[in-house]
């Protein structure tokens, strides 16, 4: 008998015992549970604008935190190294929910104001982000997620209560390029939209790749879908280094930044461009 994941839009079928597709969640006795929850793999306190966040607390520190797992294979990842593993591919300490809110009220003299769930795919495991972002919140402290938007409408709603603001990323705008990377366009614009109608604070970031989403065409239908959720929503334009399957591959051309992100102005009233001082 083989039980399925409502996490994500892949719905695994596991049978027991069985690891899904994104490493982090398994059936155990029927149920499926996360195997990566208090797995922490990276723990860094980190400029909000790094996540990148620049119209919510700018200035400020925030404890950013990861695991393992991620319910997408891209194959320029920058963070391939915890992303694309599992659990005994990576170092990592336990920490409870609790553990992880104390740490984040230990460093406000620090200028922290709160956690993020990011590094990883935070929302394969939803159940840890929401016990963890509750307690976080209790303290009076903000809660962040970075986040490939790849879930359900139902697993959204369990999480977004508990969170503050978001950076989503939009990989591309057709579907031809999010089949390339195990995903679905549409469900990451239904998140989207989901986030925005929540009156979540939201910022989208594009990782410009040569070759797979550059096309001004394909940004500027992007803007314009974006724009008619808000034409506020902060749009980051940034430049892919070489990394993971794509370590051979060249930098995004400064231009092709600079000029994706003329064509993104075209609808929204604020747009940056990422990355382009390494």
């Amino acid at each position: 008998m083989k039980t399925i994941c409502p996490v994500c839009m892949h719905h695994c079928q596991l049978a027991k015992g069985q690891v899904g597709r994104c490493r982090g969640r398994q059936n155990q006795g029927g149920k499926i549970l996360p195997i990566n929850a208090g797995v922490i793999t990276a723990l860094a306190l980190d400029a909000i604008e790094k996540k990148p966040l620049r119209h919510f607390h700018p200035g400020s520190h925030i404890l950013s935190v990861g695991s393992f797992g991620c319910n997408l294979h891209c194959p320029f990842c920058q963070n391939a190294r915890i992303a694309m593993a599992g659990r005994r591919d990576v170092e990592a300490m336990i920490l409870s929910p609790e553990e992880l809110a104390r740490r984040a009220e230990g460093m406000r003299h620090q200028g922290n104001i709160g956690l993020a769930f990011t590094y990883n795919e935070p929302l394969i495991g939803y159940e840890f982000v929401v016990e963890t972002a509750r307690l976080v919140q209790a303290r009076g402290m903000k809660t962040v997620l970075v986040t490939n938007g790849s879930a359900t409408p139902e697993t959204t709603r369990k999480v977004l209560p508990h969170i503050d603001a978001l950076n989503i990323d939009l990989k591309g705008f057709t579907q031809e390029a999010y089949e390339k990377l195990g995903g679905t366009l549409e469900v990451v614009k239904d998140f989207i939209t989901q986030v925005v109608d929540a009156g979540c604070h939201v910022e989208l970031t594009t990782l410009v790749v040569p070759g797979f989403n550059d096309d001004p065409g394909e940004m500027e239908a992007m803007a314009r879908w974006i724009a008619h959720l808000s034409p506020d929503i902060p749009l980051h334009v940034t430049r892919f280094f070489p990394a993971h399957l794509m370590w051979r591959d060249n930098p995004t051309p400064l231009e092709t930044v600079y000029g994706l992100a003329e064509v993104a102005r075209g609808s929204l009233n604020t747009v940056y461009e990422g990355n382009i001082g390494l």
